[in-house]
């Protein structure tokens, strides 16, 4: 299995936390690989810049030596078009980073792992884990 990490995933492993860091390491040991996504690295890179937080950003350089940053092709471009249309017809719309995250897992076949499953379980054929909870969505603690 592949995880594709989310923003506040990153986030809590730069903290070092205790859970997320944990299952982080469980998941390796049991040989499931990782990537980030493309725009989750737009969103810790600029995050970082913007509050000179140097120790942090090398932190994040080093961690991007052990885990590839995943590109934007055409067809997650068009998945994230379809998923902007669907969600906007429901009046469920959410915001445009995560409709891009949600299409490069979709179309690369990757599951989410992200804190944030509120938004992201409006999106059908996204898989969701959530290490922040131990839980997957629908599953019980």
């Amino acid at each position: 299995m592949i995880y594709a990490l989310d923003t506040n995933i990153i986030t809590y492993i730069l903290k070092e936390d205790i859970e997320v860091v944990t299952q982080y390491r469980k998941e390796s040991r049991e040989g499931n690989g990782f990537i980030i996504p493309p725009i989750v690295f737009y969103e810790v890179q600029r995050g970082l810049l913007a509050r000179k937080f140097q120790t942090k950003l090398q932190a994040f350089k080093s961690f991007c030596k052990n885990i590839p940053v995943g590109d934007i092709s055409l067809p997650v471009l068009l998945k994230a078009a379809k998923i902007y249309a669907l969600l906007h017809q429901q009046g469920n719309l959410i915001e445009d980073s995560d409709i891009f995250i949600a299409a490069y897992c979709i179309i690369n076949d990757f599951t989410l792992v992200t804190n944030n499953t509120r938004h992201f379980e409006r999106i059908d054929g996204l898989k969701l884990v959530n290490w922040k909870k131990w839980i997957t969505p629908g599953g019980k603690i």
